[in-house]
């Protein structure tokens, strides 16, 4: 019979050849399951994908202990998700290495499902939104950024102006009097097309970094975004509600600018956001390419986020 050995750990007994610090080691794509709370006091679990990566501070180490990072990101499994769990996360994550790392940083991926009341009838359906909460500990502090992808629709102004003169020009040329009969008018505008305003699906992508104040939920986070927009995309919808999004949308006939100036406004308001960087991105109907505005509080290098 084989007796039981002590098993071999390369990384504490060989000595690396070429010695070096290294900024971050570790690994990517670590399932797990996290656990959030509403405002409503509702929780929600998600399926989502764990970064995780710490300093290698210490020249001489082989390398690191990544089976301890592992373990404590599933201790987040059937905890709520709160600030109070990534901090510990992140202090853990540290001193799982003892002496020969200083620093940590995650990324938490995943998407946010949430019910969406239809706009009239009553209906309910599902909107995913895609999250990705990142912490770093660095020299003794903790930090935190949050990127949120929010869909809202944009009729273009242009468009609207232009389509509105067609519809005044077809008027005159169908009436030629000077007085036109409103029944009349009423018949031939439900029976007629004249032109209609291009709209297209649009994006924002939030990059927001966070104070040590207490944070919002997601959920009155995204509803914070999708009333400052007032055209959020719908789910489950009838006739009605169709009909209501198409009045929704001539009432906030947006540019890109429009969108990024709004959202703008609301993100200098919320003051547990230290600095932001942004990108609206209006997926054209008229166009094969999309128009768009990126902007940033306070540091411009902050727009490689979105490749500039």
């Amino acid at each position: 019979m084989q007796q039981n050995k002590q098993l071999p750990d390369i990384a504490n007994t060989r000595t690396p050849s070429v010695t070096n610090g290294l900024r971050w080691v570790g690994m990517e794509a670590i399932a797990v399951p996290v656990t959030l709370s509403s405002d409503t006091g509702t929780e929600q679990t998600v399926a989502a994908k764990g970064n995780l990566y710490v300093s290698l501070d210490d020249p001489g180490a082989k390398g690191i202990h990544m089976s301890r990072l592992h373990r404590r990101l599933n201790q987040l499994a059937g905890k709520l998700c709160d600030k109070a769990q990534l901090d510990a996360l992140l202090n853990d994550m540290v001193s799982s290495q003892g002496p020969i790392s200083k620093s940590a940083k995650f990324d938490l991926s995943f998407d946010l499902c949430l019910a969406k009341p239809s706009l009239l009838s009553n209906e309910t359906g599902f909107q995913s939104y895609n999250v990705t909460i990142t912490g770093e500990h660095h020299q003794g502090v903790n930090s935190y950024r949050l990127a949120l992808t929010v869909p809202y629709s944009s009729t273009c102004p242009c468009s609207a102006a232009l389509s509105r003169q067609l519809l005044a020009g077809a008027i005159d040329s169908q009436f030629s009097g000077e007085q036109i009969d409103k029944q009349d008018l009423l018949a031939w505008v439900e029976t007629t097309s004249v032109a209609t305003p291009h709209s297209q699906r649009s994006y924002a992508y939030l990059n927001l970094v966070l104070s040590d104040q207490n944070w919002p939920s997601l959920l009155s986070l995204i509803t914070q975004i999708e009333t400052t927009l007032a055209t959020p995309v719908q789910t489950m919808v009838k006739r009605s509600d169709e009909q209501e999004f198409a009045r929704l949308n001539a009432e906030n006939l947006m540019f890109c600018e429009d969108a990024a100036r709004k959202l703008k406004t609301m993100l200098e308001q919320c003051t547990w956001v230290k600095d932001y960087t942004f990108k609206v991105e209006h997926q054209e109907s008229l166009h094969a390419h999309n128009a768009v505005v990126i902007d940033t509080k306070y540091n411009p290098i902050a727009e490689r986020v979105f490749d500039l």
